[in-house]
This record gives C-alpha cells, structure tokens and sequence, in this order.
C-alpha cells in the first residue's frame, strides 16, 4: 500500500477518506468501487479505513489500486442497526469514526461513506463542527431532472426533520452553492417547496422564508422563482429545491420506491408475450438509455452540507457502480474547494443582512 498522503495541515486536494466497512455488501463492493473511479480520475488518492489485512488483500487483487491506496486499520464497524447516542459513546474505534477523523485532521478533503445515516451524521457534527452561522447542516442528493445538466438540488433530505425560516434561507444558500459547484450553474434557480405555488398557500415559517429568500437571491447572485409543488422535483422549473427533511426523506423514498416500481413493471410487461419479447428486443437501444437515465446509482451520494468538512453519504445498498458515483461526486466536489465556498457564501450574506438590518 501507498504511504503518500498528506500530513495533517499539509495540501489534501484530491485525498478522499472512505469508510470501507460500511454498507449491505461489505468491504468487497466498495474496494471494487475504489477501482471503478480510478479508472475515471487517475489523480485521485484514497485512505481506507477498516480491517487492514482484510482491506490490503481486496485492494492487492486490483491491478494498479494499491498505488492510490493508503489503509488504516479501525477494529469495528457501525452497524445499520446501531443508533446514533451509542455510536458516539462508544464508536471511536470504527471504521467509520475514523474516516471522518481524516478530514477533521486535514489528511483527506472528503469522507465517503455507505454507513448507518444516522449515526454518520453524529459522528461529523461532533468530529467537524458546523460552519459559523449554520444552525442545522443538511443533506442534498441529486434528483433526475428534465434540465439540461440532468440533475436537479434537493435538501434537506433527512439530516433533520425540523427547519425554521432561518434554517431554510441557510439550505437556499447551500443548495445553490451545490447548484454552482456541482452542476457548473453560473446562476441557479431556487424553489422552495410548498402544497401550493400560491403565495397565500403554506404554514407561516414557509411563508417567512418565502421572503427572506427572495431577499437573500438579490444579494448571493441566484435566482428565487418563489413557492414549487412536488411535481417540480424532477422539472425543469428549478434547479434547487429547499424543503425541510421530513418532507424532503419522504419524497426521495417515495421516488425511489416509485422508479423501483416503474422498473419492475415495465420488465414484467416486456417479458409478458412472446411478441412484447420482440418488441423490446427491437427496442433495445432505447430501453438501455432509459435504463441509463432513470438509474439511481448514477447519483448515488448525499452530501452533507453546512459542516467544516465534506462528508458524503453513499446508499447503504450501494453495489460498486453505486460506490463509483459516490466516489467521483467526492472528488468533483474536492477539486472545486467546495466546502470554503459554501462558507464564504454563507458567511457574507449573513453579514450583508446584519448589516442592513
């Protein structure tokens, strides 16, 4: 295994820290997602964290891995099942633990991990901290859109299930900076998401933002279109979505279990007759496209936003495609400096409106 990576304080740009224990399929299928993405950014640099000789054995099996590989040994493992309180009284030696440790240490610029959600989230707000002037950090996923990039900006998607005005103008400000950074939008255009585009139509704190937005728009250079209905997710209306994650953790499963839905039904009919057989023979093609387009690995990867590192969440389920996408969002986002961005972003349009008021 490499030994190069950056010391503490030392330039960590392009060093991603990734927890390999976590995750339905173990080690194997991240180790095999290592591999896919560096196939696609050869610049990139890994720290790995877990069951060493087990790790040294899966990554020495791949050509050419080793090379872009430091291993760190953690003795445990987060489980799914464990819950956040006990992760953190008793979580230090895991794989998970650690890896976030990498970024707080300034070894490695984002963690990437499948693990237990919850407990992820714990582990970085205690290990990270917040940026100044965050109240609560989010998480924001890539949602398949009819704009043009393909993608659309949802958050918050679950890291709280609770959010007031402030707590929505901080998301809008997040969001679009995610819009900017990884989606190339010079000047996105932000949505808030309410039972009605009407701006009578919402509870009072949605209403609050509703103007606070609008205000901070003029001043952070981005584009507030006002209220959006669910059916705006996946439009081409918006580019970024504010919600708050209750609703926001309700509409990604809702969506996922709907594209699972689709897809399952959409096979059993192609294999219904002999004759829907051949039509989807003929229809190959386009069906692989489809396929393509609609699959949620491709944007596998939440990204938490609001805390003095990045932090990725992988799907749990995550195969290795899945772990690859996750993977290059990390190193896209590594690349852009993104997180002292989202900061300086954050930082002056608050300041701005301190002043003013």
């Amino acid at each position: 295994m490499s030994d190069e990576v950056p010391a503490p304080g030392a330039d960590a740009s392009g060093v991603l820290s990734i927890d390999a224990m976590g995750g339905d399929h173990g080690p194997e299928a991240v180790v095999a997602g290592l591999a896919r993405a560096v196939k696609t950014h050869p610049a990139i640099r890994f720290i790995v964290h877990g069951d060493k000789p087990m790790l040294d054995a899966l990554i020495a099996r791949r050509r050419g891995l080793s090379d872009h590989c430091t291993t760190r040994h953690a003795a445990d493992v987060v489980a799914m099942s464990d819950k956040p309180s006990q992760v953190m009284r008793t979580g230090q030696s895991t794989s998970m633990w650690s890896a976030v440790e990498a970024v707080r240490s300034g070894e490695a610029t984002v963690c990437v991990s499948c693990g237990n959600t919850g407990a992820l989230m714990a582990v970085s707000m205690v290990r990270l901290r917040k940026l100044p002037g965050i109240n609560r950090p989010a998480i924001a996923i890539l949602w398949p859109s009819h704009n043009p990039s393909g993608f659309n900006v949802m958050l918050d998607v679950g890291a709280d299930i609770r959010a007031d005005a402030e707590d929505l103008v901080q998301y809008a400000l997040m969001g679009m900076s995610y819009a900017r950074n990884g989606l190339g939008l010079e000047r996105p255009r932000v949505g808030l998401l309410n039972v009605g585009t009407e701006e009578h139509k919402g509870r009072t704190e949605l209403k609050d933002a509703h103007d606070r937005i609008e205000q901070a728009a003029v001043r952070a250079g981005f584009d507030y279109v006002g209220f959006v209905e669910g059916g705006d997710i996946p439009g081409d209306r918006v580019d970024v979505i504010v919600t708050d994650g209750f609703t926001g953790n309700v509409a990604l499963k809702t969506g996922e279990g709907t594209a699972r839905f689709v897809r399952d039904m959409l096979g059993e009919t192609l294999r219904a007759t002999a004759m829907s057989r051949v039509a989807a023979f003929l229809a190959m093609t386009s069906l692989k496209r489809l396929a393509h387009r609609i699959d949620p690995r491709r944007v596998n990867g939440g990204v938490f936003l609001g805390l003095n590192g990045t932090v990725v969440k992988s799907h749990g389920a995550a195969d290795e495609t899945g772990v690859a996408a996750a993977i290059g969002l990390g190193w896209e986002l590594s690349k852009s400096n993104f997180n002292e961005r989202i900061k300086a972003r954050v930082t002056g349009v608050a300041m701005t409106a301190e002043a003013q008021g």
